[in-house]
């Protein structure tokens, strides 16, 4: 069962049928008697589409992440609440919006200390894991959960178990010694380590200079002898200290996460995964000519990416946006690799039978398209991710293309687990499409990036309003990659009416903020000065 991006908006027809030859007890059909199955919650950073079951790139190498897809419910038309690390993942964890919290961006994730941020956000309403563990659960992390690590939200009690996040190593401080330009990039999130051996192509450019954001924008092989902490990597600890807790048996149901870094920048991963992937037979994902002309002012601000000429300026200027791909390919085989060791160790263990899985992806990448290479657009190739869960006991697979999105994993987990509802939850379960993929689901998905700046998704169209009041529309039954604006065209117009009424009415302000325009808008506002004041880059135009 392979499935091609295209064929994502209207694969639920054909599987109609067969769908129900695909599933087990449980699954479709039947009701879900809620039951405190144990829980494995696999989280992997910045992993867009590019998953072979997915088809969304034709080199992609994911054969255990495609053996979990076989045997799921895979969601192929999932997106993100916020298209960055930290967003997202707040949203998931807490269930909430960030048109309810405020939390927009990863700047006011920064705010310190974020524990009395969470607390002022969310009062007592729970985060995930710690619902789990007030209901009965044995709770246990390893790797990127939340933004910082295992946990964001101090302010609570979530796991009984958790392993610190990985801790800068002699060749990393090297790093920063001989100023290699990551600056207080690296220093404070060094969980992202190791970064290519020298600094990487991109950061020695003329692109940056001292102290200049974005320059974790690079890749590189590494051999293992150049891989701090006795040559293992941090996704591969996680993976082990995961593993040796699967093996063990428990008096009480678990729930256990484990989230992965690569494929996050900066691209790197050992040199066997490269190999993989060599570089002259590299496919670089489709863009069209004048791709941008089309594109209101404020989606222009948002392809700009981090580097201040523009992230593609940089990219194509030196010419290496096929090492970016293969950097990123072998990431995801990589991490792939990773997610084998926990699947072959449940499968193998006592817990295989009451044990679901879910997997997902924080937030897709870009690699050119819309000329970006970051994430941080409302475009697809930012919000795609991949999610699937697998019931405990299932067997076979089945897709459901119905437009859902990470908000709802939350209400989904407490519905199949049996545990109270949280009155805050804004999602909506999964349950029901887990039971008949085919269920007559009418809630689009809602994706913001900014301030007032969100897209509007559902089975076939992508509805974009800026705060300015730039709109685009696409039909993704024929442009699924959203090249082609329709908003302008006359005979959309009711479309477009339609697609509105699912805009947030009440969007709070970024969290530390009383008066957005008199303390200086946001980030877009910021880039729109700069395009005020030098023009807005002819590639954009």
């Amino acid at each position: 069962m392979k499935v091609t991006r295209r064929s994502f908006i209207h694969y639920t027809a054909s599987v109609s049928v067969s769908a129900v030859a695909l599933t087990t007890v449980g699954v479709m059909g039947q009701p879900i008697a809620p039951k405190k199955d144990n829980v494995l919650f696999i989280a992997i950073d910045d992993l867009n589409d590019w998953i072979g079951a997915l088809g969304a790139h034709p080199q992609a190498k994911t054969p255990n992440i495609d053996r979990l897809f076989h045997r799921s419910t895979a969601f192929t038309n999932a997106h993100c609440q916020v298209p960055v690390c930290g967003p997202s993942r707040t949203a998931l964890l807490t269930g909430m919006s960030p048109t309810t919290t405020g939390l927009y961006t990863n700047k006011e994730l920064g705010i310190k200390p974020f524990a009395a941020v969470a607390e002022s956000v969310l009062g007592s309403s729970p985060v995930l894991p710690q619902h789990f563990k007030n209901n009965g659960y044995y709770t246990m992390a390893s790797g990127k959960i939340s933004h910082h690590g295992t946990a964001d939200f101090r302010h609570v009690e979530q796991w009984h178990e958790e392993v610190p996040l990985y801790v800068i190593g002699s060749r990393d401080a090297h790093i920063f010694a001989n100023g290699y330009g990551y600056g207080s990039y690296g220093k404070d999130d060094h969980k992202y380590y190791p970064f290519p051996v020298g600094g990487g192509q991109v950061i020695q450019s003329e692109h940056y200079g001292p102290g200049t954001a974005g320059m974790s924008l690079c890749s590189g092989a590494l051999e293992r002898r150049d891989i701090p902490n006795g040559g293992v990597m941090p996704d591969e600890y996680f993976a082990d200290w995961t593993v040796e807790r699967l093996k063990k048996t428990y008096d009480k149901p678990f729930f256990m996460a484990c989230g992965f870094i690569r494929p996050h920048v900066p691209y790197t991963a050992p040199k066997e995964y490269f190999d993989l992937f060599p570089l002259d037979e590299v496919i670089v994902p489709k863009t069209i000519p004048k791709e941008m002309a089309d594109i209101p002012l404020y989606g222009k601000a948002l392809a700009l990416g981090i580097i201040p000429n523009g992230d593609a300026a940089a990219v194509e200027k030196i010419n290496m946006r096929k090492e970016l791909v293969q950097a990123y390919l072998a990431c995801i085989a990589f991490v792939d690799a990773q997610v084998g060791k926990l699947l072959d160790t449940l499968e193998a263990s006592s817990h295989a039978n009451n044990t679901t899985v879910i997997f997902w992806g924080d937030h897709g990448q870009n690699f050119g398209e819309h000329m970006n290479y970051r994430k941080q657009t409302l475009w697809s190739e930012s919000t795609r991710v991949p999610l699937l869960i697998s019931e405990a006991g299932q067997k076979q697979g089945q897709i459901c293309s119905k437009a859902v999105s990470l908000l709802d994993v939350f209400p989904t987990l407490v519905e199949m687990c049996g545990l109270p509802k949280v009155a805050t939850n804004e999602g909506v379960s999964l349950v029901p499409l887990l039971r008949n993929p085919n269920f007559d689901r009418k809630i689009p998905v809602v994706t913001t990036y900014g301030y007032q700046c969100h897209a509007i998704r559902d089975q076939r169209y992508t509805y974009i309003r800026y705060r300015d009041g730039g709109e685009e529309l696409y039909d993704r039954s024929v442009d699924i990659d959203e090249h082609h604006n329709l908003a302008a065209d006359k005979q959309y117009q009711a479309i477009k009416i339609k697609m509105a009424q699912w805009l947030p009415k009440n969007d709070a302000l970024p969290f530390g903020m009383t008066d957005f325009d008199n303390e200086g808008g946001d980030f877009i506002t910021k880039i729109l000065a700069k395009f005020e004041n030098n023009g807005i880059p002819a590639y954009l135009q």
